[in-house]
């Protein structure tokens, strides 16, 4: 009896070692829609890829995407940073010119002062799939 206590213990640590590192880890694989389009999350809370358009293009997307997801807070072009609310997420997006056509996206969301990477996602997808059109 005590044999499997103590080994239903060790599973259990290990389980829960596991959970821990899966969700604590830096860098995460994103399958799927974001992976497709050149995007992977950088922290629990933060998607970043690159787009190979024009820098004002990308602005524009970023700029409507958030308006007609949710609103708008504070926009700066210069240093190409916008924040805004989806769902309740705060949502903060950051542009750098990488060269003359390349630009890197990176869109971080937090609901509840949680991560929330599927926010992040979806905004990184809309963002992206606006600027191509």
């Amino acid at each position: 009896m005590n044999q499997k206590i103590k080994a239903k213990s060790i599973f259990l640590l290990a389980i829960i070692g596991i959970v821990c590192i899966a969700t604590t880890s830096c860098i995460y694989v994103i399958a799927g829609g974001v992976g497709a389009l050149g995007g992977y999350a950088v922290s629990p809370d933060t998607v970043e890829g690159e787009a190979d358009v024009d820098y004002d293009t990308l602005w524009d997307a970023a700029t409507q995407v958030v308006s007609i997801m949710g609103a708008v807070q504070t926009k700066d072009y210069k240093m190409g940073s916008l924040s805004g609310v989806v769902n309740g997420a705060k949502v903060t997006i950051d542009l750098s010119q990488i060269s003359s056509n390349s630009v890197r996206l990176r869109v971080k969301a937090r609901k509840n002062m949680l991560p929330d990477i599927k926010a992040a996602q979806d905004i990184f997808v809309k963002i992206k799939n606006q600027s191509r059109q």
